[in-house]
């Protein structure tokens, strides 16, 4: 490990790409913080492919993380969590190790996780990127990392795009590709093995990792893949991001008190130009502004659709996952999959976001023919009534499309599927169960949180955290390599085995059967 002599000891000093960083001790481990792995997307980068770091001099203190993608959220879908530092700058990594490297200076296996929050919101500096429980354990490197969200990340502005100012698509995805690329090329000198790298991700993250899977230029980045509660089916092609690209800048025009666009965009070099000086100069706050506006509108106007996603450009991206995976074109790496078990049940009110009131179910059903409509509402009894509604759109967003991703890679590669089941008492009695994000907590340690303590007020608190203890465990003998437990046996399309994680694991072969096969025929039918 390259280092130099400091206080803190020689072993904190790494040469990375860019120069020398300095880390710091904290309890079993040891944590380099806000490590750029590309250049800042500031000024001619903004909506640009992350470009190469820019070396510093001297030795750069990494005990800090680093800035935040930049967000903001109206009050009143604001998690108790959102960074309160956060700006362009944001594209930095962090690196997790333990304390005690193995005895026999082998290189540890790597995981990496990509945060989620809708693309929009949340950041490496969350609970869930410090990875302490995975790195007390001994076995790992734990690796987190910042990449570019809403409009600056996620919004396709490349048909505005010209020589003189380009404009790149899926540039938050492309940050995750840089980041992958750091890590195989600076991960020896923290102990960790570029061979043995576990992709993972929740919800947006997991969508990020089914997505990375169909990417050509991710080949060779990650040799296994996690995908916690991830809706893959939230990738568009480019005649839908257009139209939410000319909505946003209809909001960014309001909010700069500038004029309606003339007609003609597209070949209007004029109006060209104004639309790429409008997005080079706009201040951050008001291009985060205008994607909450946006954000807000979706739902409504376009049921089960989410505007901060991935796109089909042709390019990075050729074609959507699932179609790739069934193809035999997508990357070929072992990979766990899997969902909670009422996905769908927390996002109201302040997160209404899926396909649960009457209007977007109607809107979904709509094109289908009165058979396939007929055994759908026989697959979730009484809909659209609140609890069959919130079933059917979380099983829409995250589990059926989850999977549709397990039966075709399991063509080609070994498949894992869980179903986590486990839900605290109070969870139970207000309604919401296994619900979005409900297993984080407990996967990573933090059942003392404030919210994870709310959550087991009533009781449960020590099966959730066992439940989370053997989910790691999984976890972790799933990225060195080895055969998961007997206890949990490969799914297949024929056999559909899901580990069912709750107070006691087992295992269920092809749980909700019925609600599969209509989803099949419905969509079959669309």
């Amino acid at each position: 490990m390259a280092a130099e002599h400091s206080p803190n000891g020689p072993e904190l000093d790494v040469c990375v790409t860019g120069g020398m960083v300095r880390g710091v001790h904290e309890s079993s481990s040891r944590f380099w913080r806000g490590i750029p792995y590309a250049a800042p997307p500031v000024g001619e980068r903004r909506f640009r492919s992350p470009s190469p770091v820019v070396p510093w001099e001297g030795i750069r203190d990494a005990a800090t993380f680093g800035l935040a993608a930049p967000q903001t959220l109206p009050k009143r879908i604001r998690p108790a969590s959102a960074p309160a530092r956060n700006g362009e700058d944001c594209l930095t990594i962090n690196v997790r190790t333990p304390l005690v490297s193995p005895s026999s200076g082998a290189l540890l296996p790597v995981m990496v996780f990509i945060h989620g929050g809708g693309y929009s919101m949340g950041s490496s500096s969350d609970f869930s990127g410090q990875g302490e429980g995975f790195v007390q354990s001994g076995r790992v490197v734990y690796v987190s990392f910042n990449y570019r969200l809403g409009a600056l990340g996620y919004l396709d502005f490349s048909r505005y795009s010209s020589p003189e100012r380009p404009f790149d698509s899926n540039l938050g995805l492309r940050d995750q590709i840089a980041a992958l690329h750091w890590v195989q090329e600076n991960i020896r000198q923290f102990g960790g093995d570029p061979h043995q790298v576990t992709v993972f991700g929740e919800s947006a993250g997991g969508n990020a990792v089914t997505t990375l899977l169909a990417v050509p230029s991710a080949r060779g980045l990650f040799a296994r893949a996690i995908a916690q509660s991830a809706p893959p089916d939230a990738i568009y092609r480019s005649a839908v991001t257009e139209v939410w690209a000319v909505e946003f800048l209809t909001n960014l025009r309001r909010i700069m008190h500038q004029p309606e666009p003339i007609e003609g965009t597209d070949t209007n070099p004029g109006e060209r130009a104004r639309i790429q000086h409008l997005l080079s100069t706009a201040k951050t706050a008001d291009l985060v502004t205008a994607c909450v506006q946006l954000q807000v509108h979706t739902p409504d106007a376009y049921p089960g659709a989410f505007c901060l996603a991935p796109v089909v450009d042709g390019a990075l991206l050729p074609e959507e996952p699932i179609v790739a995976i069934r193809g035999g074109r997508a990357h070929k790496v072992p990979l766990i999959i899997g969902t909670n078990d009422r996905e769908g049940s927390i996002f109201r009110g302040k997160i209404d976001i899926l396909p649960r009131s009457e209007a977007r179910i109607r809107a979904l059903f709509g094109p289908a023919p009165s058979d396939a409509q007929l055994q759908m509402r026989a697959a979730y009894p009484g809909l659209p009534g609140r609890r069959p509604a919130a079933d059917f759109a979380g099983d829409y967003g995250f589990w059926y499309p989850s999977t549709q991703i397990a039966d075709s890679h399991s063509k080609f590669a070994p498949v894992y599927v869980y179903r986590f089941d486990f839900a605290p008492r109070l969870l139970k009695l207000v309604g919401v169960d296994a619900t979005h994000g409900v297993e984080m907590f407990a996967l990573f340690d933090h059942v003392d949180a404030p919210l994870a303590r709310t959550m087991t007020a009533l009781g449960g608190g020590e099966p959730y955290a066992r439940a989370g203890r053997r989910m790691r465990e999984y976890w972790l003998q799933f990225a060195e390599g080895g055969a998961l437990s007997e206890s949990w046996p490969p799914y297949t399309e024929q056999s559909r085995k899901t580990l069912i994680i709750d107070e006691i694991d087992h295992v269920a072969t092809d749980p909700r059967r019925e609600r599969r096969l209509a989803w099949s025929s419905f969509l079959m039918k669309l």
